[in-house]
């Protein structure tokens, strides 16, 4: 069977919005027999869709899996750039990696890859991310703003508001950002942003910025020395989130804010990433490669630059550091 084609048909099947359509007019549409179309519903039902075959006027969709492939976000997604290309792959080591060469290969701005398990996960300084399968939301959107290079770090907190907003809209939490790019939920860690660069002398060439988003997980889901610090969406809200509402109102929200950064700058977006901080006004303990240095978080720079007071009075620029709260 054609894999392409059966998808089509399902697209076209949700499209209907739950209106039954007959085996005659698919096939009439698709230019394939109704023996064919049969066969394709067949492969829909092995794939986890429930179909109902109304008597008499056709062939509807009930429900869907719980899967990430991409006509499963792209119905009624809302948005113009991110997203309208998909790339799913069932595993892989890291979207990050796919991401990166398909940047190199010229795709275009707003493609997402997206799967359902990594094997080599990764976040921040090569850490090991946990990659549960079919439980959160593995992914990398290629962007491709027209924005000089010293203006990239700030799409690591800009996705940060995105993410934020999008987990407020889905299951209304209340998750908090610890600088720079760790997404909390009742001091743990549900979410990771790690934002890569590829670039030359012209410029930025593709920001790829990988999402890392633990949704559905059991504590059991995490190895045992993360159990302590990591959570979930479901570990807190005590309900099983719809991944695919939640992947779209991420790229919606990503493509919303970043659009926004490129045009007015990170002024009201900076305003936004204060006002969902963990990190601001609270002492905290920076350490970086060399140093440590401990004081109160003041804010961030309009570069987003961690702004850290020490008990000397001094303020000093934190653009890399691991952050941990002291009080």
């Amino acid at each position: 069977m054609n894999i392409t084609v059966t998808y089509k048909i399902a697209k076209r099947m949700l499209e209907s919005t739950g209106e039954a359509l007959s085996g005659q007019q698919l096939a009439d549409e698709f230019g394939i027999s109704r023996t064919a179309i049969w066969k394709h519903m067949k492969e829909l039902e092995e794939k986890g869709y429930e179909i109902e075959s109304v008597k008499k006027k056709g062939y509807r969709i009930v429900s869907i899996p719980d899967t990430l492939e991409p006509i499963t976000i792209q119905i009624g997604l809302k948005t113009k750039r991110i997203g309208q290309r998909i790339e799913y792959v069932e595993s892989c080591t890291s979207t990050q990696i796919i991401a990166h060469q398909l940047a190199q290969e010229n795709a275009p701005d707003g493609t997402v890859v997206l799967t359902e398990t990594q094997t080599a996960g990764r976040g921040r300084m090569a850490r090991k991310w946990d990659s549960a399968a079919h439980k959160g939301v593995w992914m990398s959107i290629i962007l491709r703003p027209n924005v000089p290079p010293q203006k990239a770090p700030q799409f690591t907190l800009v996705t940060a508001v995105a993410i934020v907003r999008a987990i407020e809209e889905v299951t209304a939490l209340q998750p908090k950002i610890k600088w720079p790019n760790d997404i909390l939920l009742n001091g743990k860690k549900c979410t990771g942003i790690l934002t890569e660069l590829q670039s030359d002398a012209d410029g930025i060439q593709a920001l790829i910025v990988g999402i890392g988003l633990n949704v559905n997980q059991d504590k059991e889901d995490f190895d045992l020395e993360v159990q302590g610090i990591a959570t979930s969406l479901k570990m807190i809200s005590g309900q099983t989130v719809n991944r695919q509402e939640l992947v779209r109102a991420v790229l919606f929200y990503t493509e919303l804010y970043t659009q926004m950064y490129i045009d007015e700058g990170f002024g009201m977006l900076k305003i936004l990433w204060e006002s969902y901080s963990t990190t601001i006004g609270q002492p905290v303990r920076a350490r970086m490669t060399n140093h440590t240095l401990e004081g109160i978080a003041e804010g961030i720079s309009d570069d987003g630059v961690l702004q850290l007071r020490t008990l000397d009075g001094k303020l000093h620029g934190i653009y890399s550091a691991d952050i941990e709260m002291t009080n």
